[in-house]
């Protein structure tokens, strides 16, 4: 790994953040979270472009600060180019154009995706990073799928959700429960206190490694009308229950297809990624499987679950040693292909 220093900036969705990366040792990971979405019970595209415009300035200042890096220092910048929201897009597309203009260095295209995955090879991320071929079950908000890695920038998607991703459907059932967005930090939390077999919800049957969360939605939702009715109380009776039986059920259809396709695939090599990939039940899962399927198990920080500018920066540093620049007739991009 080169001992370039690279600048990397992340504006997908409701998160700016802006990462100094040398080599593969991260020097700082600065973010600015948008907390104006809870009021909305979801992230709204025009208000989080305003606040990336607002937080990007600062955010990149932090960013050198702490890296102690001047800027004149750095040798390239990376920018999430998509998948996401196309106005936080911009922003951060824009920006990265006009300092890597200003500073005459070059400019380096990221996928949000990629960089979920390719996050496990910064180098405080794991005690070792995968070996290739692994399999990477990636679970955010947005998207749920289950990736073949075969190389860095050589992967496919073997399955994914048809309808809702594994993030939104905690999400959509924390609305349910009149629980605050983003619902599933807080169902993980309360899962903690709750009976995870209290309550069965129906889990999707799918004959390849696709998934579907819609399901579960609809189940709980139609349990829990016919049980307010009976009580108008139950689900302030019966929260903590609740949300480990959901939690349960999540992640058991997670766990189910990963088990199927490495078996299937012959794949021993086993990672997670993404926002939900923070998830406590995920992790122990993951950790209570190893053994008894023999998989090699690779579980990120917490700080490199979410979307977070250090993972941009890794796969820019990755990009960099290739020499694959972009150049500023580049755009953001709102769906942009693995």
């Amino acid at each position: 790994m080169s001992d370039s220093i690279i600048l990397g900036i992340e504006s997908s969705c409701d998160d700016t953040s802006a990462a100094i990366i040398k080599g593969n040792s991260i020097l700082s990971n600065i973010a600015a979270n948008q907390a104006i979405h809870k009021e909305y019970g979801g992230v709204v595209p025009e208000l989080a472009s305003r606040a990336h415009q607002q937080n990007i300035i600062p955010v990149v200042e932090k960013s050198f600060t702490k890296a102690n890096i001047q800027q004149n220092a750095i040798s390239a910048i990376g920018f999430t180019r998509g998948p996401g929201l196309l106005g936080s897009l911009l922003v951060g597309t824009s920006f990265a154009k006009s300092l890597a203009m200003s500073l005459n260095v070059p400019l380096i295209e990221v996928n949000h995706l990629q960089a979920h995955i390719l996050a496990h090879f910064i180098e405080d991320a794991n005690p070792m990073p995968p070996t290739f071929p692994f399999l990477c079950l990636t679970v955010s908000g947005g998207h749920t799928m289950i990736v073949l890695v075969k190389d860095y920038f050589d992967m496919e998607i073997i399955g994914k959700t048809i309808d809702d991703a594994a993030g939104e459907a905690f999400d959509k059932i924390g609305k349910i429960f009149d629980l605050d967005y983003p619902a599933g930090p807080i169902i993980d939390r309360l899962a903690k206190e709750g009976n995870p077999d209290a309550f069965k919800f129906n889990k999707p049957k799918l004959e390849n490694f696709d998934y579907s969360f819609s399901g579960i939605k609809t189940s709980v939702l139609y349990f829990i009308q016919k049980e307010v009715r009976k009580n108008p109380d139950f689900i302030k009776e019966n929260l903590n229950d609740l949300c480990a039986s959901v939690q349960k059920c999540i992640i058991e259809i997670l766990m189910n297809k990963l088990e199927k396709a490495a078996r299937e695939l012959n794949i021993r090599e086993v990672a997670i990624a993404g926002g939900v990939s923070a998830n406590s039940a995920l992790r122990k899962a993951m950790e209570d499987n190893k053994e008894r399927l023999d998989w090699s198990i690779y579980i990120p920080k917490f700080e490199y679950t979410t979307d977070n500018a250090a993972m941009i920066a890794m796969v820019a540093q990755l990009k960099f040693e290739r020499g694959e620049f972009t150049d500023l007739r580049t755009s953001a991009t709102a769906k942009y292909d693995l």
